[in-house]
Protein backbone atom coordinates (compact mmCIF):
# COMPACT_ATOMS: atom_id res chain seq x y z
CA UNK A 1 0.00 0.00 0.00
CA UNK A 2 1.53 3.09 -0.76
CA UNK A 3 2.11 6.61 1.86
CA UNK A 4 -0.81 5.87 4.51
CA UNK A 5 -2.24 9.86 3.78
CA UNK A 6 -1.74 9.72 0.25
CA UNK A 7 -3.74 6.58 -0.17
CA UNK A 8 -6.68 7.22 2.17
CA UNK A 9 -6.57 10.81 0.82
CA UNK A 10 -6.58 9.96 -2.68
CA UNK A 11 -10.07 7.57 -1.27
CA UNK A 12 -11.85 10.36 0.46
CA UNK A 13 -11.24 12.75 -2.80
CA UNK A 14 -12.40 10.16 -4.98
CA UNK A 15 -15.61 9.41 -2.96
CA UNK A 16 -14.35 5.42 -2.29
CA UNK A 17 -15.83 5.09 1.33
CA UNK A 18 -17.76 2.14 1.32
CA UNK A 19 -16.72 1.12 4.79
CA UNK A 20 -18.53 4.94 6.47
CA UNK A 21 -21.90 4.50 7.56
CA UNK A 22 -22.96 8.28 6.98
CA UNK A 23 -23.53 7.90 10.84
CA UNK A 24 -22.42 6.49 14.32
CA UNK A 25 -21.51 2.78 14.98
CA UNK A 26 -24.38 1.24 17.10
CA UNK A 27 -21.52 -0.44 19.34
CA UNK A 28 -19.49 2.03 20.03
CA UNK A 29 -21.95 4.87 20.91
CA UNK A 30 -23.87 1.96 23.23
CA UNK A 31 -19.75 1.44 24.67
CA UNK A 32 -19.37 4.53 25.51
CA UNK A 33 -22.15 5.21 28.37
CA UNK A 34 -20.18 3.30 30.24
CA UNK A 35 -17.61 6.14 31.25
CA UNK A 36 -18.10 9.76 32.36
CA UNK A 37 -18.75 12.68 29.65
CA UNK A 38 -15.35 14.00 30.89
CA UNK A 39 -13.34 10.83 30.29
CA UNK A 40 -10.61 11.25 27.53
CA UNK A 41 -11.57 9.27 24.66
CA UNK A 42 -9.71 8.31 21.37
CA UNK A 43 -10.75 7.52 18.08
CA UNK A 44 -7.86 6.67 15.90
CA UNK A 45 -8.65 6.11 12.23
CA UNK A 46 -11.99 7.66 12.05
CA UNK A 47 -12.58 8.91 9.14
CA UNK A 48 -15.08 11.75 9.02
CA UNK A 49 -16.02 11.31 12.67
CA UNK A 50 -19.25 10.70 12.57
CA UNK A 51 -18.65 8.54 15.97
CA UNK A 52 -16.87 11.44 17.29
CA UNK A 53 -19.75 14.20 16.26
CA UNK A 54 -22.03 12.06 18.19
CA UNK A 55 -20.44 11.59 21.32
CA UNK A 56 -19.30 15.67 21.20
CA UNK A 57 -23.21 16.58 20.94
CA UNK A 58 -24.40 13.97 23.75
CA UNK A 59 -22.08 16.02 26.18
CA UNK A 60 -18.46 14.51 25.81
CA UNK A 61 -16.10 16.79 26.58
CA UNK A 62 -13.25 15.53 26.42
CA UNK A 63 -12.96 13.55 22.70
CA UNK A 64 -10.07 13.32 20.21
CA UNK A 65 -10.25 12.19 17.03
CA UNK A 66 -7.23 11.20 14.10
CA UNK A 67 -7.19 10.60 10.60
CA UNK A 68 -4.48 9.78 7.94
CA UNK A 69 -6.84 12.29 5.11
CA UNK A 70 -6.58 15.64 5.92
CA UNK A 71 -9.97 16.09 4.27
CA UNK A 72 -11.67 14.18 6.73
CA UNK A 73 -10.33 16.96 9.55
CA UNK A 74 -12.27 19.75 7.11
CA UNK A 75 -15.13 17.64 6.64
CA UNK A 76 -15.70 17.24 10.32
CA UNK A 77 -15.04 20.75 10.90
CA UNK A 78 -17.66 22.04 8.69
CA UNK A 79 -20.45 19.63 9.87
CA UNK A 80 -19.15 20.19 13.89
CA UNK A 81 -17.50 24.13 14.16
CA UNK A 82 -17.50 24.28 17.54
CA UNK A 83 -15.11 21.39 18.14
CA UNK A 84 -11.84 21.86 18.60
CA UNK A 85 -9.90 21.98 15.70
CA UNK A 86 -6.77 20.43 18.19
CA UNK A 87 -8.54 17.44 18.96
CA UNK A 88 -8.57 16.53 15.40
CA UNK A 89 -5.00 15.15 14.58
CA UNK A 90 -4.17 14.34 10.91
CA UNK A 91 -1.28 12.39 9.40
CA UNK A 92 0.64 9.54 11.34
CA UNK A 93 -0.91 8.24 13.88
CA UNK A 94 2.26 6.08 14.96
CA UNK A 95 4.22 9.13 14.73
CA UNK A 96 2.16 11.05 16.51
CA UNK A 97 1.51 8.27 19.61
CA UNK A 98 4.92 7.89 20.04
CA UNK A 99 5.15 11.67 21.36
CA UNK A 100 5.78 10.61 25.15
CA UNK A 101 3.66 14.00 25.74
CA UNK A 102 0.16 11.90 24.86
CA UNK A 103 1.02 9.06 26.73
CA UNK A 104 -0.96 7.65 29.62
CA UNK A 105 -3.45 10.32 28.80
CA UNK A 106 -6.34 8.44 27.23
CA UNK A 107 -9.26 6.69 29.83
CA UNK A 108 -11.02 5.13 26.40
CA UNK A 109 -9.67 4.12 22.92
CA UNK A 110 -12.39 3.46 20.68
CA UNK A 111 -11.56 1.08 17.62
CA UNK A 112 -13.56 0.98 14.30
CA UNK A 113 -11.93 -0.26 10.75
CA UNK A 114 -8.85 1.17 11.90
CA UNK A 115 -7.18 -2.18 12.82
CA UNK A 116 -8.60 -3.39 9.84
CA UNK A 117 -7.10 -0.86 7.76
CA UNK A 118 -3.62 -0.87 8.27
CA UNK A 119 -1.16 -3.36 7.11
CA UNK A 120 -0.98 -6.98 9.07
CA UNK A 121 2.79 -6.28 9.17
CA UNK A 122 2.12 -2.97 11.42
CA UNK A 123 -0.45 -5.20 13.97
CA UNK A 124 2.37 -4.91 16.53
CA UNK A 125 2.93 -1.50 16.60
CA UNK A 126 -1.02 -1.36 17.12
CA UNK A 127 -0.96 -2.36 20.36
CA UNK A 128 2.16 -1.27 21.19
CA UNK A 129 0.49 2.24 20.63
CA UNK A 130 -2.49 1.83 22.55
CA UNK A 131 -0.60 0.28 25.08
CA UNK A 132 1.26 3.77 25.44
CA UNK A 133 -2.00 5.76 25.42
CA UNK A 134 -3.82 4.31 27.80
CA UNK A 135 -3.64 5.35 31.51
CA UNK A 136 -3.14 2.18 33.59
CA UNK A 137 -6.95 0.88 33.77
CA UNK A 138 -7.72 2.19 30.37
CA UNK A 139 -9.79 0.35 28.29
CA UNK A 140 -9.19 -0.44 24.35
CA UNK A 141 -12.63 -1.76 23.04
CA UNK A 142 -14.72 -1.72 20.19
CA UNK A 143 -14.91 -3.97 16.61
CA UNK A 144 -12.96 -6.38 14.60
CA UNK A 145 -13.52 -8.07 11.36
CA UNK A 146 -13.37 -11.90 11.12
CA UNK A 147 -13.55 -12.89 7.85
CA UNK A 148 -10.19 -14.36 6.75
CA UNK A 149 -7.15 -12.74 6.39
CA UNK A 150 -5.37 -12.63 3.04
CA UNK A 151 -2.97 -10.04 1.30
CA UNK A 152 -5.88 -8.05 -0.25
CA UNK A 153 -6.87 -5.88 1.43
CA UNK A 154 -7.72 -2.92 2.96
CA UNK A 155 -9.70 -3.93 4.71
CA UNK A 156 -7.54 -7.11 5.96
CA UNK A 157 -9.32 -9.58 8.03
CA UNK A 158 -8.52 -11.60 11.26
CA UNK A 159 -9.54 -14.00 13.59
CA UNK A 160 -10.53 -14.82 17.24
CA UNK A 161 -7.40 -16.35 17.74
CA UNK A 162 -5.72 -13.62 16.01
CA UNK A 163 -6.69 -10.55 18.70
CA UNK A 164 -6.74 -13.24 21.92
CA UNK A 165 -2.97 -13.55 21.28
CA UNK A 166 -2.81 -9.49 20.03
CA UNK A 167 -4.51 -8.24 23.68
CA UNK A 168 -2.69 -10.26 26.18
CA UNK A 169 -0.35 -8.71 28.69
CA UNK A 170 0.21 -6.48 29.56
CA UNK A 171 -3.73 -6.02 28.20
CA UNK A 172 -6.69 -8.22 29.94
CA UNK A 173 -9.03 -9.50 27.45
CA UNK A 174 -12.46 -9.08 29.24
CA UNK A 175 -14.49 -9.38 26.30
CA UNK A 176 -14.69 -10.83 22.83
CA UNK A 177 -17.71 -11.91 20.89
CA UNK A 178 -20.55 -11.62 18.70
CA UNK A 179 -21.57 -8.30 18.47
CA UNK A 180 -25.71 -8.18 18.88
CA UNK A 181 -25.80 -4.22 17.38
CA UNK A 182 -23.98 -5.01 14.12
CA UNK A 183 -25.19 -2.89 11.67
CA UNK A 184 -26.82 -5.75 8.56
CA UNK A 185 -23.52 -5.57 6.06
CA UNK A 186 -20.92 -6.82 9.14
CA UNK A 187 -23.96 -8.61 10.76
CA UNK A 188 -21.26 -12.02 11.84
CA UNK A 189 -18.41 -10.60 10.13
CA UNK A 190 -16.74 -8.69 13.34
CA UNK A 191 -16.67 -9.25 17.01
CA UNK A 192 -17.10 -6.31 20.11
CA UNK A 193 -14.03 -6.64 22.15
CA UNK A 194 -12.83 -4.60 25.05
CA UNK A 195 -9.16 -4.95 26.81
CA UNK A 196 -8.07 -3.25 29.71
CA UNK A 197 -4.52 -2.27 30.42
CA UNK A 198 -3.03 -3.45 33.63
CA UNK A 199 -1.23 -1.37 35.66
CA UNK A 200 2.68 -2.03 35.24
Amino acid sequence: MPDHAEYWEARYQEAQTGWDLNGPTPALQAAAEAFPKDARILIPGCGLGWDGEALHRRGYTEVYLSDWAPSTKTQFLERVPDFSPDRFITGDFFSWAADEAVHGQFDCILECTFYCAIPPVMRANYARAMERLLRPGGQLLGLLFTFPLTEEGPPFGGSVEEYQARFSAPFQLDQLGPNPLSIASRAEKEVFFCATLQPS
